[in-house]
């Protein structure tokens, strides 16, 4: 890999991965059913309400580095990714990249049962061999994240979009797919906020005028309408 990827990429990446083991008869994946799984709200941490442009973005970072590739013919376009090669890692490790790239950070008990939809380990000890083999690679491709405060075991991150940032566990922040928020959404929110902040400011001056005409001492407004 040339460089880290963007969130977005790694969900691209990994959504591809992840399609081509559970439902093959579909892949590779057009447009559409790879913004669906991008954007699904089960098996997915965070929870993303990626457009079509975004996707097509980050599929066209991926496609720079060699990590996916557009498949020729049809009147649709298809998109497969070229992970083992591109990462330049065996197929488990891939496996158990995708899913902390899906899911976020998972203890050792977790990611043997999340991964076990794209590759079967025989035992916790080969899975945990591994984790380590990805956490010794240079550069390396996972790492062991200390222990969160009031967590009975620590979790593993990917590194592929960089260092990881301590924050939080979603569980312990009482976060739920239903708080995700689209940029969009986000927008609109803010533009009701300045509204309401307006109507405010003229309800403040418009009291304080009658008060004015009707003798009554006031203090006057500090916001006034824009």
């Amino acid at each position: 890999m040339a460089r880290a990827l963007t969130p977005l990429e790694a969900r691209v990446l990994g959504v591809l991965v992840e399609k081509q083991a559970t439902v093959p008869d579909t892949y590779p994946l057009s447009l559409n059913a790879l913004v669906a799984g991008c954007n699904q709200k089960t098996a997915r941490d965070p929870v993303l309400n990626a457009s079509d442009a975004e996707v097509l973005a980050a599929i066209d970072g991926l496609k720079s580095m060699s990590l996916v590739f557009e498949s020729s013919g049809g009147r649709v376009s298809k998109y497969e990714h070229n992970a083992v090669r591109g990462i330049n890692v065996p197929a488990p490790a891939v496996a158990l990249l995708v899913v902390l790239m899906l899911r976020g950070p998972q203890t050792v008990a977790e990611l043997r049962a999340s991964v076990e939809r794209l590759h079967r380990f025989a035992d916790m000890p080969a899975l945990e061999a591994v984790l380590d083999d990805l956490a010794e690679r240079f550069p390396p491709r996972a790492v062991l994240l200390p222990r969160a405060p009031g967590a009975r075991e620590p979790r593993w991150a990917h590194l592929l979009c960089g260092e990881v940032q301590m924050t939080a566990a979603r569980e312990s922040s009482g976060a739920s797919d239903d708080d995700a928020i689209s940029v969009g959404e986000l927008v609109a929110l803010k533009a009701e906020l300045a509204r309401q902040s307006t109507e405010l400011a003229e309800l403040r001056a418009l009291v304080h005028r009658l008060a004015t005409e009707l003798g009554v001492p006031t203090e006057p407004p500090s916001d006034t309408p824009t």
